[in-house]
């Protein structure tokens, strides 16, 4: 991709970024990991890559507005526009929307291309070990979730069967999940790397807590 491509796409995806948990950041993330992902893959087209990790994300914005919308269906309508009105093939513009459209976690619609399988590791991978911890707080933060919730008897949940969103009922459906679910071997190896640090962060955090609430019965009203 020359530069004057890239800048194009860039500048388009900054203009897109309005949420500290998907910011510029994570999409620079994903592209690097995409870009290491790609050089253990064969016949990796870069060019769709490359554009379709720098707009995955355009329509996070649209999503946190309008819960209703799927940010990934949306942003591959969106970038198929951009695309064709900045003079791109129909070709290149449909490759790109596939990557785009197949790269959300609870979507039953796999990946089919190399590049959308490559995209969907690298942008998975940023939600794994400590910095898929942190995204996650900012998120759930940001959406005003719970850092946990209780059980009827008043003990603090782990979050394994919990029907109410909280920090540990995200980590216990998805993060704790989402290690065997890498399409390329070089994905799922460097997720494997990760995966301790997630695991000891929430052990501990949750271990912290639990701790914290034995105390409770020191509590005395009259």
């Amino acid at each position: 991709m020359d530069k004057k491509t890239y800048n194009l796409m860039e500048q388009y995806m900054l203009n897109c970024m309005n949420d500290s948990a998907h910011d510029k950041d994570h999409i620079y993330r994903v592209l690097y990991n995409a870009l290491d992902i790609a050089a253990y893959e064969k016949n990796v087209d870069h060019d769709v890559l490359i554009t379709s990790c720098l707009l995955h994300d355009i329509c996070r914005k649209d999503q946190i507005e309008d819960p209703s919308l799927c940010h990934a269906e949306e942003g591959s309508k969106k970038a198929y526009r951009f695309l064709i009105d900045n003079g791109f093939s129909e070709d290149f513009a449909d490759k790109v929307r596939h990557c785009i459209k197949t790269h959300r976690f609870r979507k039953n619609d796999p990946p089919k291309s190399i590049e959308a399988k490559i995209l969907f590791d690298a942008d998975k991978l940023d939600v794994t070990g400590a910095i898929g911890i942190a995204r996650t707080l900012i998120y759930k933060g940001t959406i005003s979730d719970p850092l946990y919730t209780l059980n009827v008897d008043g003990t603090v949940s782990d979050g394994k069967n919990d029907k109410h969103p909280s920090f540990f009922q995200e980590y216990r459906f998805k993060l704790e999940n989402i290690y065997s679910r890498f399409f390329t071997t070089r994905g799922y190896f460097l997720a494997k790397k990760r995966q301790k640090n997630a695991q000891a962060f929430y052990d501990s955090i949750l271990s912290e807590v639990k701790s914290t609430y034995d105390n409770k019965d020191k509590l005395q009203i009259n």
